[in-house]
């Protein structure tokens, strides 16, 4: 990894503490969540895959956090994987019923 003054890495730790979902889409919140985990080399052990989990299944959006949550899935890229599938079934899902709703 690249130098970084410690003050900037300081503020990608914090910045990954606080990270959430929020508007992005999981892709979105999973490659911002990547980059900054590489400021945080403690969740990059092998041994804190279940943490690194935890963490991020913390910052999803509830639509998405609550079916993924029931699979207490541990393995990192299927979290991510499942967690997208999860969010672009809910994207077709509402424009599907958005669609119904506007032919009305």
């Amino acid at each position: 990894m690249k130098y970084f003054p410690a003050d900037v890495r300081n503020r990608k730790v914090v910045e990954f503490m606080e990270l959430k979902q929020g508007n992005l889409s999981v892709a979105e919140y999973a490659a911002k969540f990547e980059s900054l985990c590489a400021f945080s080399p403690h969740y990059n052990t092998v041994e804190a895959e279940y943490v690194k989990c935890v963490k991020f299944e913390s910052g999803l959006r509830p639509d998405i956090k609550q079916p993924i949550g029931f699979s207490e899935i541990r393995d990192f890229p299927t979290l991510v994987n499942k967690s997208r599938i999860c969010d672009e079934d809910g994207r077709a899902k509402s424009n599907y019923y958005k669609a119904v709703n506007d032919k009305k």
